[in-house]
């Protein structure tokens, strides 16, 4: 779960991170009241998106002006025009994609006198199984490019959970940067703040882009991007509650309320899959005889009738989906129940598009035979190479 930038800011200065004052702004109203509280005498204006290169990104609306979604004013009617501007408009950067985001929340907040700008990120290491600190001299860059044009620049090290944050964690952060003496002193410090964040919080992110060094010789953390781990929000409600439905996908929210692993893509094939592993093969194999996947959609190894008909009624939800392929192999999950889950979605949405349904495993001649029984122009499949095939000429043949 991503949570906005200013959520990001309160949840750190709890641990007695350094950020700037701030005031969230949701209408237009709002604006003069915030601009005077903070006082100026320059104000910072951020769009609160969950997605990167605000500043770089371009409103569609020609009212928005040509500023970017991170705008600097110098006075109260300049912060009041900047958000009348912004918000309830689509800004677009390069990781919304050609259809933006909608601008429903800014983030006012006090100007910074910036000395130094770097690069630092906390993170779980899957082979390591520790979380990882990324360090880097070269802040407010997309850090994909420095590593992939000046790696050299990048210094990384991990924590063992063991022991935990040390004070030697600390002057490898401050090294790094090449801070020293006082400004040492406060790298270790956040270091042990945003560490103690991370693991109290089971965050599976940290970004902070960038954490600054102002004229007068403090760190401060100036933009923060944050994820959660989704599998463990169950402990905490109350960053449950942070949770904005609308930056996310209509479609992943009505999933998560039947525990299904779906992600919306922008294909035309929908797949109702189980198993991971299965469901990345089978948007493979879907590429590769000429189609794109609509969704990565895994029911899981026990779903139930009412799980699968919830899957089959998302997939057909989206209005991209020109065809479904099912492709379950059943082992946990028995293939009379995955049957039965999809004629009672075909019976309660209807089928308007080609449907492949290949089935394997456990009781797979008693789910043909119910899709056999069912009277449904169903197409069915041997084998999952058999499946795609199918699935992807007739998707074709209706396009036609």
């Amino acid at each position: 779960m991503n949570i906005h930038e200013y959520q990001a800011k309160a949840l750190l200065k709890t641990y007695g991170a350094p950020v700037s004052r701030g005031v969230p702004v949701l209408a237009v109203g709002e604006a003069e009241a915030a601009a005077r509280e903070l006082g100026g005498p320059l104000w910072v204006v951020k769009s609160q998106i969950h997605a990167g290169g605000r500043g770089k990104g371009k409103f569609k609306e020609p009212e928005a002006g040509d500023k970017g979604g991170v705008r600097l004013a110098r006075s109260v009617e300049e912060v009041k025009t900047f958000v009348e501007q912004m918000l309830g408009n689509t800004l677009v950067t390069v990781q919304t994609g050609p259809a933006g985001k909608q601008v429903n929340r800014l983030y006012i907040e006090e100007g910074s006198d910036i000395e130094t700008e770097f690069y630092l990120s906390l993170l779980v290491d899957r082979s390591t199984s520790r979380v990882s600190f990324v360090v880097s001299t070269e802040g407010g860059m997309d850090i994909e490019e420095v590593a992939h044009s000046t790696p050299e620049k990048i210094v990384s090290f991990s924590v063992d959970p063991a022991s935990g944050i040390q004070a030697f964690h600390g002057r490898k952060v401050a090294d790094a940067l090449g801070l020293s003496g006082d400004l040492a002193k406060q790298a270790g410090k956040l270091t042990e703040v945003l560490y103690t964040a991370f693991t109290d919080t089971d965050m599976a992110m940290l970004e902070i882009n960038p954490l600054i060094v102002t004229k007068d010789a403090k760190l401060k953390v100036l933009d923060a991007k944050v994820t959660f781990d989704s599998n463990a929000l169950f402990r905490h409600p109350d960053l449950l509650a942070l949770r904005d439905e609308t930056e996310e996908d209509a479609k992943e929210i009505e999933a998560s309320k039947y525990d299904l692993a779906y992600i919306a893509l922008d294909g035309t094939i929908g797949c109702m899959v189980n198993g991971a592993g299965l469901a990345m093969a089978t948007l493979d194999i879907i590429k590769l005889y000429g189609e794109s996947p609509a969704n990565f959609l895994d029911v899981g190894g026990g779903a139930s009738e009412e799980k699968v008909t919830a899957a089959f009624k998302i997939i057909t939800s989206d209005p991209n989906v020109k065809g479904i392929l099912v492709n379950i192999f059943g082992g946990i999950m028995k293939c009379d129940v995955i049957a039965r889950g999809v004629l009672a979605a075909v019976t309660a949405v209807g089928l308007k598009v080609p449907l492949v349904v290949r089935l394997e495993g456990t009781n797979v001649e008693q789910g043909k035979q119910i899709i056999r029984d069912s009277g449904l122009n169903v197409i069915p499949a041997d084998d999952l190479d058999d499946a795609a095939q199918k699935i992807v000429a007739a998707v074709k043949k209706e396009a036609a």
